[in-house]
């Protein structure tokens, strides 16, 4: 007696050879499936976006994840934040004229764009005045631990006042 073909996995003459292949393997008719979709053309793949990172005379690292499309931060002016030292992400007031690595970040930048910056310490957190600072205890002692060596932020210009 011929062996038939299962209805569910209508097959080619290459494809009974490979589904024959698979059988003596011993995986059975599932197996038939995944070979099919293994076998099935790639989509074409997008190349992921680069980001680009600007080098200011300073030693900070700028990478623009989000442009934004508000207005600019200027030196001087009063911006809103994202904190994220809390663990939650809380809006915070910065003047852009103290931190001078959080000021060269924030300085140019549009409101609603986010970037990322690495922060040498020459620029970053050269005293424990400046904001923004974590309340608790834990995060604030581990920031000022490590005031000799560079910083990432991730910051989000919320409005600029």
């Amino acid at each position: 007696m011929a062996k038939r073909e299962p209805k569910h996995c209508p097959l080619t003459t290459n494809e009974r050879t490979r589904r024959s292949i698979i059988e003596l393997l011993g995986f059975g008719s599932i197996a038939c499936y995944v070979f099919l979709v293994l076998a099935a053309p790639l989509p074409d793949m997008k190349e992921p976006e680069v980001l680009r990172t600007l080098k200011l005379a300073s030693g900070v690292r700028i990478q623009e994840i989000i442009e934004g499309e508000g207005p600019e931060a200027h030196e001087g002016d009063l911006v809103n934040t994202v904190d994220q030292f809390s663990g939650e992400s809380a809006p915070v007031i910065l003047p852009l004229d103290e931190n001078k690595g959080l000021k060269e970040v924030l300085t140019g930048m549009k409101v609603g764009g986010k970037r990322r910056a690495l922060i040498p310490p020459s620029v970053g957190y050269t005293n424990e005045n400046l904001k923004p600072m974590p309340d608790e205890f834990g995060p604030r002692r581990s920031l000022l631990s490590h005031t000799n060596e560079p910083l990432v932020f991730e910051v989000q210009l919320l409005k600029v006042l």
